[in-house]
């Protein structure tokens, strides 16, 4: 029997949540391409008798191989090639101040107040934000080679070799990845149909939103450079469309409490392989007979599905599901008046210049040994799009400490030269296999790699490490203290704010889908907003888990009302599916009481860090398609009352 802890040892459930490795398979291509990367642009330098050229070449690619993420050839184009080019601004910007006291100081804290504000504006941007500030660092901190524009050029030239690995089989494998993505999702829907009607319900229609969110966000990433001339991304959008009624029906299957036929979610698997293999011939669907409205809901969707999924040649339909992107041009003008006018943009950008301008005098202007380790460690800590900036200084500090562990056998007992080349080999490739695992254990892959690759400009052999822990430990501690005591918007936040803005757009679908003559591409743009919205405020609430009480306590406390914002979409979903299935439609002043107790719910939320009491007097005709909604606002207020 095994021995439990005194409940004094026993370690809080947030630093339980941070410490536990998150589940994800291994990129055995991204592992390859890793290990190549990296040990082939050293080999090359000490081949030449250039050593520090090799390793300079070998960081380059440490950042790519950290980018390196994407499935679809072209995001992985946007993914490794754009944030190369602000990283070679930064490292130009960092060497040409390099040791010029207050000048340097400045410069540095002007790259990240810039690299803090474009941060905001999304994915690819935050990696080019965060590698600006880093090599603005790394040529701040550390005397670069040769003439000012040799260090830009050799580290973009290895992480361009990382793309360039990245982008070997796309002659040969165009479009796959879409087409698998596409695919995943038919599947990731065929387990919510076999899901519906038990406890499992809730969890696979989660990977759907997921599922749905990456395979749109590729699809659309796609047909924005082709501007819709493809036939093979007309048809493969065409699918993703197709696949919304099938989920649309999903929400009023569940809601039957019987689980469907099997024939039914195995008729979803058939058209996903479909989808895979490009197969266009006749599917003969083996269905049950429909005996009731939400039946025959599914019924037709999935048999809509079939004949699009075998449709070679679909019309490019003006009826768009997903609201397609605006033309790159319009997008990037409004990212960057997103930007200047942002107050949350600002708000970021200068905590992280104050941080890092607070760690780059301390590096530049004190009689301390110059690290550049310090302002490196605040850049990873402080990313408000990576995650609790408490939670990744503590991971940061513990991945440092187990990473110089590592660093210690390499740097005492491996000599420096040709060695470095296997050594880099084996180290690499846990890069990308560690990554998805958490950020401590991304830390302690990269700790030591980092320190090789430095000992080889610096030789400075094992008196790296324990500089290394203190700079790291100092900028954990200017990062928590800067960037996060100071700011109570970052530990005493209204967790509600962005689930209140939810709630309101809940209110805004049940007009939509009951209001008048409703727009059926509007309505269902609209629900792929909300449950996106909804997965991001999922994945915000987790991250507030990992906090310390007493945000980490708010958190947990407001958790059962985003799953039970999540059930009156659904409900609202259904009830829709059953008004076009022949059911009656609600009267208007049923849906009028629905949506004035969501916004009255909404408005409670943005006024309360805590959850309040209100009223949960919803009545309506027995029977009604929206009686199932109204049970679902009412338990989402009586989640809302104090206990």
């Amino acid at each position: 029997m095994p021995r439990q802890l005194p409940i004094g040892l026993t370690p809080p459930d947030w630093l339980v949540r941070n410490l536990r490795p998150q589940q994800a398979p291994v990129n055995w291509p991204a592992v390859a391409r890793a290990a190549l990367a990296m040990a082939l642009p050293l080999t090359i330098g000490l081949a030449a008798g250039r050593p520090a050229y090799g390793a300079l070449a070998s960081m380059g690619a440490l950042s790519g191989v950290i980018g390196d993420t994407a499935d679809a050839y072209r995001m992985r184009i946007l993914n490794i090639a754009v944030p190369q080019l602000f990283g070679a601004i930064g490292v130009t910007i960092g060497s040409l101040v390099f040791g010029q006291g207050w000048v340097t100081v400045a410069a540095v804290t002007g790259v990240a107040l810039v690299s803090g504000m474009i941060s905001s504006i999304g994915a690819v941007a935050s990696v080019s934000g965060l590698l600006l500030l880093l090599n603005a660092v790394v040529g701040a901190g550390l005397p670069m080679p040769g003439s000012w524009w040799l260090a830009p050029l050799l580290m973009s030239g290895g992480g361009l070799l990382v793309l360039a690995l990245a982008l070997l089989a796309w002659p040969l494998r165009s479009g796959v990845p879409e087409r698998s993505s596409v695919a995943g999702t038919y599947r990731t829907v065929a387990r919510l149909l076999a899901a519906c009607g038990t406890p499992a319900y809730d969890d696979a229609r989660l990977a759907v939103t997921l599922s749905l969110n990456q395979s749109y966000d590729l699809v659309l990433a796609r047909r924005a450079r082709h501007h819709g001339r493809s036939p093979d991304l007309v048809r493969l959008l065409a699918q993703l469309n197709a696949v919304t009624p099938v989920v649309e029906a999903a929400p009023a299957a569940h809601q039957a409490g019987q689980p469907l036929a099997d024939e039914i979610p195995t008729a979803v698997r058939h058209l996903a392989d479909a989808v895979e293999t490009g197969y266009s011939g006749p599917i003969g669907l083996q269905l049950p007979v429909p005996a009731n409205e939400t039946s025959r809901a599914v019924d037709h969707a999935l048999r809509h599905a079939a004949a699009v999924v075998t449709d070679r040649n679909p019309r490019q339909s003006g009826d768009d599901r997903t609201g397609g992107p605006a033309p790159l041009r319009v997008r990037a003008l409004r990212a960057a008046r997103g930007v200047v006018l942002s107050p949350a943009s600002w708000r970021y950008g200068l905590r992280l210049a104050l941080c890092i301008g607070i760690a780059q005098a301390l590096v530049s202007l004190i009689a301390v040994p110059r690290s550049y380790w310090v302002a490196l460690t605040i850049t990873f800590v402080l990313k408000p799009d990576f995650g609790s900036v408490f939670s990744r200084a503590l991971l940061r500090a513990l991945g440092t400490v187990a990473g110089l562990v590592v660093a210690v056998g390499v740097l005492a007992v491996v000599p420096r030269g040709w060695w470095d080349v296997p050594v880099i080999l084996l180290l690499a490739p846990l890069i990308p296999a560690f990554t998805p695992r958490g950020y401590g254990y991304q830390t302690a892959a990269i700790t030591p790699v980092i320190l090789l690759l430095s000992d080889v400009l610096n030789h400075q052999g094992t008196g790296l490490l324990v500089p290394r822990l203190v700079d790291s430990l100092m900028g954990c501690a200017i990062a928590l203290v800067a960037g996060y005591l100071l700011w109570p918007e970052s530990w005493h936040t209204r967790v509600g704010d962005r689930l209140a803005d939810a709630v309101a757009d809940t209110a805004g679908y049940v007009e939509c889908a009951f209001g008048g003559e409703p727009d059926p591409a509007e309505r269902a743009r609209m629900r792929r907003r909300l449950y996106r919205d909804l997965s991001a405020i999922r994945t915000e609430f987790q991250r507030a888990l990992t906090e310390p009480p007493p945000t980490g306590r708010r958190a947990a406390a407001w958790w059962p009302l985003v799953v039970a914002v999540e059930r009156i979409v659904d409900a609202t979903t259904a009830a829709r599916v059953r008004v076009k299935q022949g059911a009656p439609p609600p009267s208007s002043g049923e849906v009028t009481q629905v949506t004035l107790q969501l916004r009255e719910l909404s408005a409670g939320l943005r006024e309360t860090d805590v959850l309040v009491e209100v009223r949960t007097d919803l009545t309506g005709p027995s029977g009604s398609v929206l009686e199932p909604v109204r049970q679902e606002v009412a338990a989402a207020r009586a989640i809302a009352s104090p206990h």
